[in-house]
């Protein structure tokens, strides 16, 4: 979709091999994920207008949503085309659709920014908590749009803020309060679209019209905290940090994640975490 700067090649390049080294950890945990997260794959599929017969491009798809629900909604006469950078979350993707009876997802292997895509070609796009990891964030975007047809439309979902997202917040935190390890203001985090700004910016600078926000609260359950610190251990940035410290400092970060889940823990341990989420839609 554009071309790349040596810096955001290496960040891309870090990510994939933190997925792919995560993607052993999402093979477990993503049903307790999904189960959550459908909420959020249902009303992207929904503000995209996406119907029986139409073709639905999915960015960043991981282990495979909102493709999947995109999928069921377009039906046999319809296309979904699913793309993610990294091989072992494909591999996941690509379970499901097996397991689902799927036969119109099509996977392809590729960061978003290096796609290659005809012009006017899909009737909706979808990005579910993806674009906040993109470095080029208005390249990808201008890729949306000149991929889609006109009129179609483009609906994404990012994470607000972190004192909002507990799900993502309570390890970043453990981190850096035990380490003292504080990212650089350009690495990729999970709130970095929190302003909302940002994004309907670069949307409309990329030519879409008609943009609307909205806010959603997701619920992540996990039977106790001690469940949601071996989630958060095994999945994304927090594991790739993880496994560069030694163990007793990771053993204090683990405990810290405890510690902090039990917060939200009820009378018989189980965790509810609930985090906003920002839903944006525009049109092509």
């Amino acid at each position: 979709m554009s071309d790349q700067n040596p810096d955001d090649l290496k960040i891309k390049g870090q990510q994939k091999a933190a997925w792919d080294d995560s993607a052993e950890g999402w093979k477990r945990w993503w049903p307790t994920f999904e189960r959550a997260a459908q909420t959020v794959n249902d009303r992207l599929v929904e503000l995209a207008g996406v119907r029986a017969g139409d073709r639905v491009l999915d960015i960043a798809t991981g282990s495979g949503e909102p493709a999947l629900t995109a999928a069921r909604a377009v039906g046999p006469s319809g296309r979904v085309v699913a793309v993610d950078m990294s091989p072992g979350m494909l591999a996941i993707a690509r379970e499901r659709i097996d397991a689902a009876g799927l036969r119109n997802v099509e996977l392809v292997e590729s960061d978003a920014e290096s796609l290659r895509l005809d012009a006017h070609s899909f009737d909706a796009a979808l990005c579910r908590w993806g674009l906040m990891f993109m470095p080029d964030l208005d390249g990808v975007v201008r890729g949306m749009h000149r991929a889609l047809k006109p009129g179609g439309r483009f609906a994404t979902a990012v994470w607000s803020v972190a004192n909002k997202v507990p799900m993502c917040g309570l390890a970043r935190d453990a981190i850096r309060r035990i380490t003292g390890i504080v990212p650089p203001p350009n690495a990729p985090d999970p709130t970095r679209l929190a302003d909302t700004s940002i994004l309907e910016r670069a949307l409309v600078a990329a030519g879409f019209r008609d943009v609307t926000i909205e806010r959603k609260i997701v619920t992540f359950e996990f039977p106790s905290a001690e469940a949601f610190a071996d989630f958060r251990g095994q999945i994304g940035g927090t594991r790739a940090m993880l496994s560069k410290m030694p163990a007793d400092v990771a053993r204090q970060v683990r405990d810290a994640v405890v510690t902090s889940a039990r917060e939200y823990a009820a009378a018989g341990g189980g965790v509810r975490l609930s985090n906003e989420t920002i839903c944006f839609c525009a049109r092509a």
